[in-house]
């Protein structure tokens, strides 16, 4: 797949909108379940082509640091959040929105954007920010969510057992905190996932440096893929078989999830990981040299060229 060229998604989006705009006239389930699947299609012709871009020899410089490439990344956000929206709420007409910014963004980024990337300097530190910031959000989504989860089964309790709550204590409603347990975890696979996409990207800026770079075996590595694929199949359930979002499952699941963070989290913590940096070789004042955090090491190489007139 590294001859993927724009042509191939473009024109997977635009057949996509081409058939969420018939069902303006008349609706099918069908048409909205192909309008998916060349999304879908669409967006993993997009990733293949991101991906090696990300892995294109190093005299490009810090990969997905150009203007364009921001464009493209941005394009790709739009179509996932597109499809998210189309599984999960299948009557709204966001398909007529958002396909077309996202094939605008495109189109900008073949014929207008930059592609002059940035130093490995400033790209690093740009990713760097995002890759913290994404993953500090996680957290964030997946403890808010335990707090849900936990009060959505005290709620339920006393409901149960027919226990009247004090003023200060009131607890929302089932429903309320039914929804905020399922979207917790949405958000905090999202983020996790930006997370751990912009360290493939920091640790393909340090690709000269191999002292720099993690392997597939670090313990950080692998708690913090554990706890993305367990996030990511409990969003996939929730989206195909309702009951799992609904009642005290979603409860249970976000509960979990909180699990996983903290197995994650002391594995950082108490394991020995290249993740967090590691003591200064001989000649630089045996301080400690600090590492760009990144999650997951990316092949050296990669091949092809990434323009818009290559053969799908």
């Amino acid at each position: 797949m590294s001859g993927v060229s724009t042509i191939c998604f473009a024109a997977s989006y635009a057949v996509a909108l081409g058939l969420e705009i018939s069902r303006l006239w008349s609706h099918s389930r069908v048409r909205a379940a192909v309008a998916v699947v060349f999304a879908a299609a669409g967006l993993l012709a997009h990733t293949a082509f991101l991906y090696y871009r990300a892995v294109s020899p190093m005299e490009r410089g810090a990969p997905l640091s150009s203007q364009q490439d921001w464009f493209f990344v941005a394009a790709w956000v739009l179509v996932a959040v597109y499809l998210y929206l189309a599984l999960f709420h299948r009557h709204g007409p966001f398909g007529l929105f958002l396909l077309p910014l996202a094939l605008a963004l495109v189109g900008t980024a073949s014929l207008a954007a930059s592609a002059t990337p940035l130093e490995r300097e400033p790209a690093s530190r740009a990713w760097g920010a995002i890759h913290g910031f994404s993953l500090a959000m996680a957290t964030v989504a997946v403890l808010v969510g335990f707090v849900a989860g936990l009060m959505y089964l005290g709620q339920a309790r006393h409901l149960k057992h027919k226990i009247v709550s004090t003023r200060g204590l009131r607890l929302p409603s089932l429903e309320w905190l039914q929804r905020a347990n399922y979207r917790a975890i949405v958000v905090s696979v999202l983020m996790l996932g930006v997370g751990i996409l912009s360290g493939m990207v920091l640790d393909r800026i340090n690709a000269r440096e191999r002292s720099l770079r993690l392997a597939w075996h670090d313990p950080v590595v692998l708690s913090t893929w554990l706890t993305f694929a367990w996030l990511l199949a409990a969003v996939v359930a929730g989206g195909f078989f309702r009951p799992v979002r609904q009642g005290r499952k979603v409860a249970y699941l976000t509960v979990v999830s909180f699990i996983f963070l903290v197995i994650m989290l002391a594995t950082g913590v108490m394991v020995q990981s290249g993740h967090w940096g590691r003591r200064g070789a001989k000649g630089d004042g045996g301080g400690e040299r600090a590492r760009t955090s990144h999650v997951f090491a990316l092949p050296a190489s990669g091949s092809g060229r990434h323009g818009g007139g290559q053969p799908c």
